[in-house]
């Protein structure tokens, strides 16, 4: 049980990360960035191309990962303002349905653009996090994972801390309740969400980074699964609710866990999604998430 409950969390805890920018985009502009997930997998193939260069960094494979880690969330997270610049923000004024395709567009060019550069087989990581295992509880846990769900952690709890009790986390609370509002108080509206973006993207790269080095694989399709399961971990936990979508990855981490050893991993997939529907058919709105009515 120990075990089961250790892995969910652990696998959670990189759903999380990437749902944040889900749930952080839905919530200030109300759009669904199915090319979310795709960051996540450029930012894995953006760290695998900067280990190895930094792969014999002195001081062992994490010095040179945290090395990595920070220089490819400021590579996903420019990717992700340059997408919003090039894709949404023209489209901004347009029907949601001419941005959610333009999301699925985006999400192909990122994937097969991949595909043209690194090429279709998969890559193994110039890093792999693997280490002695020690008995806590019942679980074996591994050096390697608790420094990763730690780091997960932390930048969970910086970006709860920033949208809470900063200035910039003020303004895009504030163009989540009234961006016309926003502009005629003097908020930089295309700004604010350029960062939100950016912010976004960067948790995302940096989950894609901790994703190889643990699992020890890339390959170029990585971020359409993912991207699947952190929409699902968003809306779980209430889509637009920080602590929520947090809540959600996790729940969707021990979904998985417990689904896997109770049927087999074959039907992991097919359990989380069917408890998706069943669970939004009790509350919509999720777990943390506020019933909303649509201004007009």
């Amino acid at each position: 049980m120990a075990q089961l409950i250790w892995n969910g969390l652990f696998v959670g805890s990189f759903y999380a990360l990437v749902a944040l920018g889900y749930s952080m985009v839905y919530g200030i502009i109300k759009l669904l960035n199915f090319a979310h997930g795709d960051l996540y997998m450029l930012g894995a193939f953006s760290g695998f191309a900067l280990l190895g260069t930094f792969g014999a960094v002195p001081g062992g494979s994490l010095a040179a990962l945290f090395v990595v880690l920070v220089l490819t969330m400021l590579v996903s997270g420019l990717s992700g303002v340059a997408l919003e610049r090039v894709a949404y923000r023209p489209l901004r004024g347009a029907p949601r349905l001419s941005l959610l395709i333009t999301a699925v567009g985006a999400s192909f060019a990122l994937e097969y653009g991949v595909r043209i550069i690194a090429g279709p087989n998969p890559r193994v990581y110039p890093v792999r996090l693997d280490g002695t295992a020690v008995s806590v509880l019942g679980a074996r846990i591994t050096v390697q994972q608790l420094v990763l769900m730690v780091v997960a952690v932390g930048l969970m709890v910086a970006l709860n801390a920033l949208v809470m009790r900063s200035r910039q986390g003020r303004a895009m609370r504030a163009i989540a309740l009234d961006p016309k509002a926003c502009l005629m108080m003097g908020i930089d509206v295309d700004a604010v969400i350029s960062r939100t973006f950016f912010i976004g993207s960067a948790l995302a790269g940096a989950a894609g980074v901790m994703a190889g080095a643990y699992y020890g694989k890339i390959d170029f399709l990585m971020g359409f699964i993912i991207g699947l399961k952190a929409f699902t971990a968003a809306v779980i936990g209430g889509i637009g609710n920080l602590k929520g979508t947090m809540l959600g990855g996790l729940v969707l981490g021990l979904l998985e866990s417990f689904s896997t050893d109770w049927f087999g991993g074959e039907w992991r997939d097919v359990f989380a999604f069917g408890f998706l529907i069943l669970f939004l058919t009790v509350r919509p709105t999720g777990l943390l998430g506020a019933r909303v009515t649509e201004r007009v």
